[in-house]
């Protein structure tokens, strides 16, 4: 009889953890869509044929190309990335690629080396309505607005496609 109240206690702790885990996560990530630098990053062209998977997309960022002397970094590595804004708002690499976290006050996004030698930010899918996917797909410009965390991690905000915010429910 007395192990009853133990299973509910247990269960009890192991429901309550995993809400508490839940709640964790997505307040990290609220903090970072909110508290963040807000940046505009241009993404490179991608092989339409695989561009949609599913319900997403697949971005990839014209800063993720590594420069010849970091080629060699093993995959899973941590690189930073310092970015500043053009005229256009648009921000680009400085060409200043580090191993460590900066603290120098620039604006950096942190990336890992993945199995293809190119920067991985964390923000190479985007989610999309069923049956939208082709709006992105066949689109000229396709730049997506990210929220940068002090530690250089990304959160996507909107993406803009050919210069409006997507939005495939509306029209």
């Amino acid at each position: 009889m007395s192990r009853r109240p133990a299973a509910w206690l247990l269960l009890a702790v192991v429901v309550a953890a995993q809400i508490i885990g839940l709640l964790a996560f997505a307040g990290v990530r609220e903090t970072r869509l909110r508290a963040g630098t807000e940046v505009i990053l241009q993404t490179a062209p991608v092989d339409p044929r695989s561009l949609m998977q599913g319900d997403y997309a697949i971005l990839d960022y014209e800063i993720a190309a590594l420069p010849e002397s970091l080629a060699d970094l093993p995959h899973g590595s941590a690189v930073y990335v310092r970015l500043a804004a053009s005229d256009s708002g648009v921000w680009h690499s400085t060409a200043h690629f580090t191993g460590r976290r900066p603290d120098d006050g620039r604006t950096y996004i942190r990336g890992e080396v993945n199995a293809q030698g190119r920067l991985d930010f964390g923000i190479g899918t985007y989610f999309v309505p069923e049956g939208t996917g082709h709006i992105i797909e066949n689109a000229a410009d396709v730049k997506v607005v990210v929220s940068l965390d002090a530690g250089g991690r990304a959160v996507i905000k909107r993406v803009l496609v050919d210069g409006d915010e997507f939005r495939p429910d509306e029209g």
